[in-house]
C-alpha cells in the first residue's frame, strides 16, 4: 500500500483531538482540520482549516478530496457525524479511515450494545462493508480509558477528594493508556498501513486493578481520610438502563464503567501492538510519578 502524507482530522479541537493534531504535525504529516462553519479555534501553524457541513455531503467530499487518510476524534455528542464522514471519504478516494474508538475493546459485542456505543458500531459496520468492497481501509484503535484523563476527572480515582470506587471489589484488571501514547499510536498506524489494515490494534500504558491503584493513590495523596466504596457493576448498569427507560437520558459514566470493569467486556487486553506502534508500558516508578502529579 502506498504511503500516507495528507491527513484530515475531524474533532480536532477536543482534549484528545488537539494532541493528535500536534503529533501528526510533529511526525511530518500535512494536516487538514475539519471544522463547522462559524466555529473559531486556534490550531497550530501549518494546519489547513476546511469548513464543512455534516448535513451537506458535497462539502465533506470537497474537503476530503486529495486526502490520504481521515482520523476521527469526534466526541460522543457528535458520533452520528461519522457516517456521512465515512461516506464522503469513500467518494473522495481516501485510503485509510481511523474512526473515533480510543476506548474499550472495539470488537467486543457487549460494549457495542451499550446505548452510547451504538453509533460507534454503526460506523464500524459501514467501514467493514466498504472495506470488503475494496473502497477504503480502516484501523480501530483500542486504548482502554485514557489514564491521565481518568485521573484528572476522577473516573478511576478522585485524588483531590480522596474518593475511590472498587468496582465488584476492585480486583478485576483493566488496560489503560495515556493520551501521549494514544496519539503516538494513531500517527504510527499511518506509517504501518499493511500491518494495521482492516483490524483492531490494542495498546496500553499500564494494566491496573482498582485495589492496586488504591495503594498508589494513597502514596500520592496520603493514606488517611479516603472514602472507599465497593459498588456492583451489574447493579450500576441496571440502574442506568432504568434511568434511560424512564427519562430517555443516557448516563454515560455508568455505561463507561461497565465497559471498563464489566466482567464480559474484555477490558484487560490479552495481547497488544505496543511494539509495532512504538508504545511503551509505564514502569512502576513512572506510573507512580504520573499519579503523584494529579495529587498536587
Amino acid at each position: 500500500m502506498s504511503t500516507i502524507s495528507k491527513v484530515a482530522v475531524a474533532g480536532a479541537s477536543g482534549s484528545f483531538g488537539l494532541p493528535v493534531v500536534h503529533q501528526l504535525i510533529e511526525d511530518g504529516f500535512k494536516v487538514t482540520v475539519l471544522t463547522r462553519k462559524g466555529t473559531n479555534h486556534n490550531f497550530p501553524s501549518g494546519v489547513t482549516v476546511a469548513e464543512v457541513d455534516y448535513e451537506s455531503p458535497e462539502t465533506l467530499v470537497k474537503a476530503l478530496a486529495g486526502q490520504d487518510a481521515v482520523v476521527s476524534v469526534i466526541g460522543f455528542q457528535g458520533l452520528e457525524q461519522q457516517i456521512p464522514l465515512v461516506e464522503a471519504a469513500v467518494k473522495a478516494g481516501v485510503k485509510r479511515f481511523i474512526p473515533s474508538e480510543f476506548g474499550g475493546d472495539a470488537e467486543n459485542e457487549n460494549i457495542s450494545q451499550l446505548p452510547m456505543f451504538v453509533l460507534k458500531k454503526a460506523t464500524k459496520d459501514l467501514l467493514k462493508k466498504e472495506a470488503a468492497l475494496g473502497k477504503i481501509t480502516y484501523t480501530l484503535i483500542t486504548t482502554g480509558p485514557f489514564l491521565d484523563m481518568a485521573l484528572q476527572y476522577g473516573l478511576i480515582a478522585n485524588l483531590k477528594e480522596k474518593k475511590i470506587k472498587l468496582w465488584d471489589g476492585g480486583e478485576r484488571s483493566y488496560s489503560t493508556t495515556t493520551i501521549a501514547s494514544a496519539t503516538k499510536a494513531t500517527s504510527e498506524v499511518l506509517k504501518h498501513l499493511d500491518e494495521t489494515k482492516n483490524r483492531v490494534v490494542f495498546i496500553r500504558s499500564a494494566s491496573l486493578t482498582q485495589k492496586g491503584l488504591l495503594e498508589k493513590v494513597k502514596k500520592a495523596a496520603g493514606p488517611d481520610g479516603w472514602t472507599i466504596e465497593t459498588p456492583s457493576v451489574a447493579e450500576n448498569l441496571k440502574a442506568a438502563y432504568a434511568q434511560l427507560k424512564e427519562t430517555g437520558e443516557i448516563d454515560r459514566v455508568a455505561f463507561i464503567v461497565s465497559a471498563i470493569w464489566g466482567e464480559e467486556y474484555g477490558s484487560n487486553f490479552q495481547a497488544v501492538d505496543n511494539d509495532l506502534l512504538g508504545v511503551k508500558e509505564l514502569s512502576d516508578v513512572e506510573l507512580q510519578n504520573l499519579i503523584d502529579g494529579f495529587a498536587k
